[in-house]
This record gives C-alpha cells, sequence and structure tokens, in this order.
C-alpha cells in the first residue's frame, strides 16, 4: 500500500468535473497538478487510513469503491458511508487532526492524495478551489443528516428505496446505468449502514423482486420501477 508517486494530470482524468472545480484556468490547474503529485493503490480489504491515525491529506477517489466503519464501543462494526469514484474522502480527520474512522477498500482502488495543508494554503489563492472545498464538506454535511432521516423515521422498504435510489444517482453522475448496477458491499454492509439486521436487508429485496420493483442476481440489481422507490420514500417524507 505504499505510496506511488507519478504524474498526475487531472487535467486528463474523466473525473476532473466530479472532484475539481469548474472553469480553473490552465495556471490554477497547473498548480493543483503539483500539489496532487501522488497516487495510492489500496488492494480489496486493505485500509486508506485507520481511526486515531494521524491527518494530513485528502484523497480523491480515482478508481473503486470504500467503506468507512466505526467500532461501537460493545464492539460492532458500523458501517458510516460508501463511497465511489470522483468522491473526496478523509474529511473526518479535519476536526480533530486525526481520522475518526476505518477506510476500507471494497474492491482494488486507487485515490489520489491531496496534502491538506497544501490545499488549504493553495485555496487561499485560487478562489474557486476555496469554494469547492467548502461545497465537498457542506455535501458531508447534508449527506450525514441524509443518515440520521434514514435511521430516524423510515421503515425498512423505504431506507432500502432511498438507499438504491441514492446509489444509482451517484452512478450515473459517472457515466453509468441509470436502472443497473452492481452492489460492491456485501447485504450485511448494507444492512449495517442502514440499521437493519441481514435478514431484513434480504427480506426487502425479495419483496421488491414480487413487486417486480427489481431484478436480483446475486450482486447483480436491475431496477425495472424507478418511480415505486421513488413513490416509496416519497410517501415517507409527506408523512414527516
Amino acid at each position: 500500500m505504499n505510496p506511488v508517486t507519478v504524474k498526475v494530470a487531472c487535467s486528463n482524468c474523466n473525473l476532473r468535473e466530479l472532484c475539481m472545480p469548474m472553469g480553473l484556468k490552465a495556471d490554477e490547474l497547473d498548480r493543483i497538478e503539483e500539489v496532487v503529485a501522488v497516487r495510492r493503490k489500496v488492494k480489496r480489504g486493505g485500509r486508506l487510513y485507520s481511526n486515531g491515525e494521524k491527518f494530513s491529506s485528502l484523497f480523491a477517489i480515482r478508481t473503486g469503491f470504500f467503506k468507512t466503519c466505526i467500532t461501537t464501543e460493545d464492539g460492532r462494526n458500523q458501517v458510516t458511508g460508501f463511497q465511489m469514484a470522483g468522491e473526496i474522502i478523509g474529511l473526518d480527520g479535519i476536526v480533530k487532526e486525526h481520522h475518526t474512522c476505518d477506510a476500507i477498500a471494497l474492491e482494488d482502488a486507487e485515490v489520489c492524495v491531496m496534502p491538506f495543508d497544501r490545499i488549504e494554503e493553495l485555496s487561499r489563492e485560487v478562489v474557486s478551489l476555496q469554494r469547492h472545498v467548502h461545497k465537498i464538506m457542506s455535501r458531508e454535511i447534508v449527506r450525514e443528516h441524509g443518515v440520521m432521516l434514514l435511521l430516524g423515521s423510515m421503515r425498512a422498504e423505504e431506507r432500502l428505496a432511498a438507499f438504491l435510489l441514492n446509489l444509482v444517482q451517484r452512478l450515473h453522475a459517472r457515466g453509468f446505468s441509470q436502472s443497473e448496477l452492481l452492489l460492491r458491499m456485501t447485504r450485511e454492509e448494507i444492512g449495517s449502514y442502514l440499521g437493519l439486521k441481514l435478514e431484513t436487508v434480504s427480506r426487502t429485496f425479495s419483496k421488491f423482486v414480487e413487486d417486480k420493483i427489481v431484478e436480483v442476481k446475486q450482486r447483480h440489481v436491475r431496477i425495472l420501477d424507478t418511480e415505486a422507490l421513488k413513490l416509496i420514500v416519497n410517501n415517507n417524507q409527506k408523512s414527516c
């Protein structure tokens, strides 16, 4: 898992619009490329960082899929999020200057390492970068609120429907299908994230299949009726 120093060409990256601010001038892009000079490969099951580790960098996921998780006081492993290519990971370390969760690769992955002190320094000079960093932090806060809503007021069907819709929306922004997805996480990990038991996740998937809302073949999921999933979620929000 040692970092490999390579020449990172952000200007040629097909994920640039997802993890970099829009409308950068050529010289500004050159300066950012000087900061993002290291890529790191993480094998499936490997840790990008661990709870308690000193915080020094943010990471832009170039390829692969991650989960973040914490160990609760009673020893349970609680999944707190799933992150994919084009997203920034590591924000949990900013406040206390050490990471507060583990980041584990769900498949072989590669990240661009962005030293935070250099990002902060450059943000003071490149206004659009500063705005983009704030936008990423704001998105994380909104995501946290969304998870709280999931765990606080939604039934199992509503939680799983919201999860699938969110996942396919994020994948579609990266050029993937609007209706088909490969789940990189296990049903147990989905249950941990959604606050559901494994049996409940499996039972809910089965109900969606029976209702002809989705087709499921192991980890391959095909959404047959997007509107039905949206209706399940919207009915909850109308009742709040």
